[in-house]
């Protein structure tokens, strides 16, 4: 059974060195309660990239952190990443457009992959961060809400894999600025509950070949 180890919420705040204001700096609390649109009271300043209907929730996987730990040579806390949720239990990288996540009353439905940012780089403190992060092909994955409710740390998740195509994580984040993405590739993505912005790229892709 997976399990929920951390809900997480940030403030709108500077890092240093780092003009923008983030919520990328969250603090694990013992609940939350997650509408369609996010986690209340949890700040999303970069809502042309980050946010919305099809990102409402960020997920990151305890699998994937301990990866990192032995990367990076000393241990991350949850929340580090800026993820709303740290789920153990599953392994990240398999995790599939369509699968779903049920914490309790609320279902999340997993939509795309997290894309690297200056800002996270700012937080990890490493200029070659995104670069590194895109080499190790971790991403995590973001989620749209299909039914509210409140979460809790600690609590049993049930995973549900896509019963469809499955589409990894990892398979969208290693074509992140490949220009020619293969047509069969695209219509396989299509099929599955993809985030909508991908889906209007892909089909508008796919109506120009012809």
């Amino acid at each position: 059974m997976a399990r929920l180890l951390s809900v997480n919420l940030g403030t709108a705040q500077h890092i240093a060195g780092y003009k923008p204001l983030t919520g990328i700096v969250k603090t694990p609390v013992d609940s939350a309660r997650i509408d369609r649109l996010g986690m209340a009271g949890d700040a999303i300043c970069d809502r042309k990239h980050h946010g919305g209907a099809d990102q409402a929730i960020y997920l990151y996987f305890a699998d994937d952190y301990l990866w990192w730990a032995t990367e990076l040579s000393r241990a991350i806390e949850p929340g580090t990443f800026g993820e709303n949720l740290t789920i153990s239990g599953v392994e990240g990288r398999n995790i599939a457009i369509g699968d779903r996540f049920e914490l309790g009353e609320t279902v999340l439905e997993v939509t795309y992959h997290r894309t690297p940012c200056m800002t996270f780089a700012a937080r990890m403190g490493d200029p070659m961060w995104v670069r590194k992060f895109h080499r190790a092909n971790r991403p995590g994955a973001y989620c749209r809400v299909l039914t509210p409710g409140t979460v809790q740390a600690g609590m049993d998740v049930d995973y549900r894999p896509y019963e469809g195509e499955r589409v990894t994580v990892s398979d969208l984040m290693a074509l992140d600025g490949v220009k020619d993405i293969d047509p069969a590739f695209m219509r396989r993505a299509l099929t599955t509950p993809i985030r909508e912005k991908t889906r209007f790229k892909y089909e508008t892709r796919l109506a120009d070949l012809f």
